[in-house]
């Protein structure tokens, strides 16, 4: 994680892929995958939200796709947190993960790393050690918020990649556990509670996760077993300046205690 006194990082500058139209019937090429990229596929998109009785924070999530994230903007908007892919699977990592991920860290804004996962071409604790080694650490200085699993549909096969659901439940456990044993961290869990139950069997075992739903309608709806909240929504993937906005369960504090461990 960056130190308080990093130097501001220049831009990259490989042109920026196009974001995979989950709709598409093509395959989309490997490494291309983002969080949320199925929702609309598979589970439609509603209304925003039309507002809040309790306080959230504004946040944002990006990968490669996104290119050199503005940052500014972002935080002139009122964003104060950003999540930004780091790695896929054992075979891909964002090219864009420095401006990204340290971009946001230098403008103010309390940042973490996620991981798509592809449970079909090795193991869940193979994965989070990749994750860990390419970005996906965590540090107790504030700014850092522990790394999230991304796991949702399979934008490359099968929706729930070949796995049972027992398997797939075995998958993530391994997942959590060997992420927790190299940081001291619970992941974060991010997932849609219609992939959930049909992937999982809607498994209830990972409560100890804070979880990160997926719904783009006026409201986060029903949650997989074994939550009663959610931690971070997912709300939308047309929001201003990078597309995927999502908000805290409560104001900048918690966001900040989240960070502290």
């Amino acid at each position: 994680p960056a130190s308080a006194t990093e130097a501001p990082v220049a831009p990259v500058t490989p042109v920026a892929p196009v974001a995979p139209d989950a709709t598409s019937t093509a395959t989309p090429a490997r490494g291309s995958a983002h969080m949320g990229m199925g929702v609309v596929a598979h589970d439609g998109q509603g209304g925003l939200p039309s507002g809040t009785r309790a306080a959230q924070t504004e946040g944002v999530d990006v990968a490669s796709y996104q290119g050199n994230v503005s940052w500014s903007t972002l935080w002139n908007s009122g964003v104060r947190w950003a999540y930004t892919k780091a790695s896929e699977g054992t075979y891909y990592t964002n090219p864009y993960f420095s401006q990204q991920y340290s971009g946001s860290y230098n403008v103010g804004m309390i940042r973490g790393a996620y991981h798509f996962a592809t449970p079909d071409t090795t193991s869940g604790a193979t994965q989070a050690d990749y994750f860990v080694d390419h970005g996906g650490g965590w540090s107790r200085d504030g700014k850092t918020l522990p790394g999230a699993l991304d796991i949702e549909w399979n934008p490359y096969g099968d929706a729930c990649f070949g796995k049972s659901q027992s398997g797939m439940v075995t998958w993530i456990r391994d997942f959590l556990n060997q992420y927790k044993a190299r940081t001291g961290r619970n992941a974060v869990i991010y997932t849609a509670t219609s992939w959930w139950t049909q992937c999982t069997g809607n498994y209830g075992g990972f409560s100890a996760s804070p979880l990160w739903i997926a719904r783009y309608a006026s409201s986060a709806g029903t949650l997989p077993a074994g939550w009663s909240t959610y931690t971070m929504w997912q709300y939308t993937s047309t929001g201003p300046t990078v597309g995927d906005h999502d908000r805290f369960n409560g104001a900048l504090d918690r966001v900040q205690a989240l960070a502290n461990g």
